[in-house]
């Protein structure tokens, strides 16, 4: 079977499923109902092994947006990896990489969802190191134990549970007070630090960038509505477990740093797919702040319109990226827009729903978060701290726009641009409507009665006058080329630019001081001191002592009556 007809097919079941669990959603929302779908897999001896679904609306949308954006990401890829050699292995990888994203969101039980949770983990490494190389292991390598730390607290979280003698959790999420102040402080602790890692918050955050190793299509997947996204699901399911905790409080802090740190890191970042992933991670930052001040349903929002662009983002850089010979320097762009016009619409689109454009995707969310945010009761300085990330998302979205497609055409003089390819564009015409109707749709679904807000005009307009003045500084700072001379002279640069040296914290250090300590306990016990005293030394004893009783046994007959006269002896010894 021909590669493209292959992808064309599982795209085609990626659709088709996708409507089908669309129009469930649709019907199950309007009457507040879940549905619970068992299949039990075999009985053996009165002992059955069964699995049990959840179909809510909030299941039913995310996985619908799911495998929306997998079908896209999949037709997409038919042409982007039609040179690869192993272009089979690499579709059903990401299929793996669907199903357990799939089987994650409808667990309605804790095994299950760490069959999931654990399946994603597994998957993405094998994505990262896809393109084997040293980088591409170092990058799979960060990813990895960076989320077996989620792993390790999901592990936790599951052996408190089974003190209710039950692993599903939606009973019990409910009735906070089954547990007493010391359980509920560590299930909120573990499971907070769970969706922390999975979700690269604030120290867990170098593995997000790092994993743009991994190619584009699989960039736009992981960074739009599958691995980065369900530590925040996570933290949406056991939200009324969580409610109220202190963790709720240390989240709200370290999200509004994580969005402050990934957007200025984006300032000084050249790579064009970091600076999309640095995005991502400031855009889960918003999530996770829209869901520690109280939001879970505006973070879910945010998490279902911040899918759509976000993919059509890394489309639109993959086309760009591929189309130039897998160069990704913005500086080294420049007037990719006479080159692709189409493209380049569809990537304008996106960077301004990413940067609140009135009437786009990201609009409805982030004004509703923004909003909230400034009608609540919250600290002075965090709120200072959304509203600079939120000018800090213009301005970087604007000065990538600038560089790739403002300024003069700077690439290799044997670059060969070929026409935009159909099988790539023609996937992006539905995110890009998604794009921009997608936030009115949702917004009516979700939220049938408007939300009350009740704020002056000149503060109600913060969203907007951030979005209008992060462009307007973007445009000032490096369409007049001051920019450049400031950021170079900025004493912190490398602080700022290396996201707080987090990478270095989270790989060399750890590694420096972790592996010479593992070589000095490796040589001092387990092939020491553990090694001479434990296995080794009691072989050492036992064939000493089965060398003596050989020895007695291959003796002469002088070495037996000498033997039996020191019996003698010590026998007349002990008579007398």
């Amino acid at each position: 079977m021909n590669v493209l007809s292959f992808y064309h097919i599982i795209a085609s079941c990626f659709y088709f499923m996708s409507l089908s669990v669309l129009l469930l959603g649709l019907s199950v929302v309007g009457v507040q109902s879940s549905n619970f779908i068992e299949f039990n897999f075999f009985c053996i001896n009165g002992v059955s092994l069964s699995g049990v679904f959840l179909l809510d609306w909030i299941s039913c949308f995310f996985i619908s947006l799911v495998l929306f954006i997998s079908a896209t990401v999949v037709v997409y890829s038919g042409s982007y990896m039609s040179s690869d050699l192993n272009a089979n292995r690499f579709i059903l990888i990401v299929a793996g990489f669907v199903f357990t994203m799939v089987l994650l969101i409808t667990s309605p039980n804790l095994l299950s969802i760490l069959l999931g949770w654990d399946g994603l983990g597994l998957v993405s490494y094998a994505l990262v190191i896809y393109y084997q190389n040293s980088k591409s292991s170092a990058a799979g390598m960060l990813t990895a134990l960076s989320n077996r730390i989620g792993d390790v607290c999901f592990l936790l979280a599951i052996a408190w549970w089974m003190m209710l003698g039950d692993f599903s959790f939606l009973p019990y999420i409910q009735w906070t007070i089954l547990f007493d102040s010391h359980s509920l402080m560590i299930l909120s602790f573990v499971i907070i630090l769970a969706g922390m890692t999975k979700s690269a918050q604030i120290p867990f955050s170098a593995w997000l960038p790092a994993a743009m190793a991994a190619p584009t299509p699989v960039s736009a997947l992981v960074h739009s509505s599958t691995l980065v996204t369900a530590g925040v699901y996570l933290l949406i399911r056991f939200y009324s477990l969580l409610e109220g905790t202190l963790m709720l409080e240390v989240l709200l802090c370290l999200s509004s740093g994580t969005m402050f740190m990934a957007g200025l890191a984006a300032l000084y970042e050249y790579d064009l797919k970091k600076i999309i992933a640095l995005s991502t991670l400031s855009q889960l930052g918003v999530m996770m702040f829209s869901l520690a001040m109280g939001f879970p349903l505006l973070a879910f929002f945010h998490l279902l319109m911040h899918a759509l662009f976000k993919a059509l983002l890394f489309l639109c850089a993959g086309v760009f990226i591929h189309q130039v010979g897998g160069w990704q320097d913005i500086r080294s762009m420049g007037g990719v827009s006479f080159s692709f016009p189409l493209t380049s619409s569809y990537f304008n689109m996106a960077n301004l729903a990413l940067c609140g454009m009135p009437f786009l995707a990201g609009f409805y969310s982030k004004d509703a978060i923004i909003e909230s945010a400034l009608m609540s009761n919250m600290n002075s300085f965090i709120l200072i701290l959304l509203i600079i990330s939120t000018i800090f998302t213009a301005v970087y979205s604007i000065r990538l726009t600038y560089f790739s497609m403002l300024t003069l055409p700077s690439f290799n003089v044997l670059t060969n641009f070929l026409d935009e390819d159909i099988n790539m564009v023609n996937p992006m015409f539905f995110l890009g409507l998604g794009g921009i109707m997608g936030g009115a749709l949702f917004s009516w679904l979700l939220f049938p009665h408007p939300l009350l807000v009740s704020l002056p005009t000149s503060i109600k307009m913060t969203a907007l006058i951030c979005g209008v003045g992060g462009g307007f500084l973007s445009i000032l700072f490096f369409g007049g080329g001051a920019a450049s001379n400031y950021l170079s002279g900025y004493n912190y640069k490398n602080f700022i630019a290396m996201m707080w040296f987090l990478p270095l914290l989270s790989g060399q250090l750890t590694s420096k001081i972790n592996l010479p300590a593992g070589n000095l306990v490796s040589t001092s016990l387990d092939q020491g001191w553990l090694e001479k005293m434990g296995a080794q030394g009691v072989y050492q004893s036992v064939l000493l002592q089965s060398n003596y009783i050989s020895l007695l046994q291959k003796s002469s007959l002088k070495s037996y009556f000498f033997l039996f006269i020191c019996c003698l002896f010590l026998g007349l010894l002990f008579v007398v």
